[in-house]
C-alpha cells in the first residue's frame, strides 16, 4: 500500500488552519511522538498530527471524569465522525478541526481507518474495567490501543509490503504499549487498574498490594524483569518494519521507538524505579535519539 502523490497544492486556508490545530495538540500533549513526527515531509507530519490529534481525542474521553454513560455516548459519536468522513460528507465549513484534518489526510492517504474503531474498542475494554488472565488477552488489548497507531501510521507512510508492514507495525506497537504498561505500573494500581495478566502476577507473588506495600516474598523485581524481556523481543521484531519504509518515515519510527526503547532500558535496568515515580529521559535525549533516527540509527 503505497501513499497517493497529491496532485493539488497541501490544503486550502481552512484545511491548513485545521492542519495546524492538530500540530498544536500533538505538540503539547504528545512530547515523544512528536519528537518522531517532526522529521516527516510536511504533508506526511500534518497527516500525523491528525492521526493523533484523533486519537487523543479518544485517550481522553477514556480517561477523563465524565460518568462512563457519558464516556459512552461520546465514543459513539467518535464511530459516527469516522463514519461521516469514510462517505465523504465533512466539508472545509465543518467546526471540528481534528475532523476536518483528518478527512483532508484521508484523502492524501491510504489511511485504514478501521484503526481508530479498534483503538475505540481498546477504550471501551477500560471502560467496561477488563482484566487480562494470560498474555494472550492482553496482546488483544494491546492492538486495539496501541497497534492500530501503528497500522494507521503506515498508512501515511506508505511500505513496500503491506501486509509483512502491518504485522511489524501492530508488534512494535505492542511493544510500546508493554513499556508504558510497565512505566505506568504504580499509578494505574493506585487508581484500581492492573493490566499484567493475573497469571504472571501469582507467579511473582504480586497479585496484590504493589504499588503501596509488597506482599512479603513478592519478586516484584522478577515479575518486571520478565515483562520488560517480553516488551524487548516485541521491539526486535517490530523494528523489522524500519527497512520497509523510506528514509523519513523510517526515520519517525526509529525516533519514536528509540525513545520508548530506551525508557524501557532504563525500567529493566532498575525494575523498583516504576515504584518511585514516573520514569522519563530528559529532553536532550530524546532530541539525540530523534537525530540517531535521521541517521539511520535505532536508538
Amino acid at each position: 500500500m503505497n501513499a497517493r502523490v497529491a496532485a493539488s497544492p497541501l490544503a486550502s486556508a481552512p484545511v491548513l488552519a485545521a492542519y495546524r490545530y492538530c500540530e498544536a495538540v500533538t505538540a503539547l500533549q504528545a512530547r515523544n511522538f512528536s519528537y518522531g513526527i517532526r522529521l516527516l515531509p510536511e504533508p506526511k507530519r500534518l497527516a500525523m498530527s491528525a492521526l493523533y490529534a484523533l486519537a487523543r481525542r479518544v485517550d481522553d474521553i477514556g480517561d477523563g471524569e465524565l460518568p462512563a454513560e457519558q464516556k459512552a455516548e461520546a465514543l459513539l459519536r467518535t464511530r459516527g465522525l469516522l463514519d461521516e468522513i469514510r462517505r465523504g460528507e465533512v466539508t472545509e465549513e465543518d467546526t471540528d478541526p481534528i475532523k476536518v484534518a483528518l478527512a483532508d489526510a484521508a484523502r492524501r492517504f491510504p489511511i485504514p481507518l478501521d484503526g481508530f474503531d479498534e483503538l475505540i474498542d481498546g477504550v471501551e475494554m477500560d471502560l467496561k474495567g477488563a482484566e487480562y488472565r494470560t498474555f494472550e488477552e492482553l496482546k488483544v488489548y494491546c492492538r486495539c490501543v496501541a497497534g492500530s497507531i501503528g497500522r494507521l501510521s503506515l498508512g501515511v507512510y506508505g511500505c513496500r509490503d503491506w501486509e509483512r508492514g502491518a504485522a511489524y507495525a501492530d508488534t512494535l506497537g505492542l511493544a510500546l504499549q508493554l513499556t508504558n504498561i510497565l512505566r505506568d505500573l504504580r499509578e494505574d494500581a493506585l487508581n484500581g487498574r492492573t493490566y499484567l495478566p493475573a497469571e504472571d502476577l501469582e507467579r511473582f507473588g504480586c497479585q496484590q498490594g504493589f504499588a503501596t506495600d509488597l506482599p512479603a516474598g513478592a519478586d516484584f523485581a522478577g515479575l518486571v524483569a520478565f515483562q520488560a524481556a517480553r516488551a524487548q523481543q516485541a521491539f526486535e521484531e517490530g523494528l523489522r518494519l524500519l527497512p520497509m519504509l523510506d528514509r523519513r518515515s523510517r526515520a519517525c519510527t526509529a525516533a519514536m521507538a528509540g525513545i520508548y526503547h530506551r525508557l524501557l532500558g532504563r525500567i529493566a535496568a532498575d525494575p523498583e524505579s516504576v515504584l518511585r515515580g514516573r520514569v522519563s529521559l530528559p529532553g536532550w535525549e530524546k532530541a539525540y535519539v530523534a537525530l540517531s533516527g535521521l541517521a539511520g540509527g535505532r536508538s
